[in-house]
């Protein structure tokens, strides 16, 4: 089993930037696939990115494409993902997750939850 914690969270501008971290430990911790996933008020929780174990690929729900980056640091055991100009409708709980081997945006086929790190982008 792993655990999974976030860090990182805050306020932000519209326009501004946040840098998530999701901290890893546990058995085999190299073999898992480690994504993000975000819940807004009211609406269900969605995949956003994720990065897989075996070859370092990436994923990314459209809505983010091409603002925000994740990024693996294996030596740590942390994943990390950077949100650049982020809109109001980025406010949400973001938790970390963990899939066996390959991505998934699924929460089903998740096997560990981290605890959630709220960002909120407000004027």
């Amino acid at each position: 089993q792993l655990q999974l914690v976030e860090s990182g969270g805050g306020l932000v501008q519209p326009g501004g930037s946040l840098r998530l971290s999701c901290a890893a430990s546990g058995y085999n911790v190299d073999y898992y696939a480690i994504g993000w996933f975000r819940q807004a008020p009211g609406k269900e929780r969605e995949g956003i990115s994720c990065i897989s174990s075996t070859d370092g690929s990436t994923y990314y729900a459209d809505p983010v494409k091409g603002r925000f980056t994740i990024s693996r640091d294996n030596a740590k055991n942390t994943v990390l993902l950077q949100m650049n100009s982020l809109k109001p409708d980025a406010t949400a709980i973001y938790y970390c997750a963990a899939t066996f081997r390959y991505c998934s945006s699924q929460a089903r086929d998740v096997r560990s939850w981290g605890q959630g790190t709220q960002v909120t982008v407000s004027s």
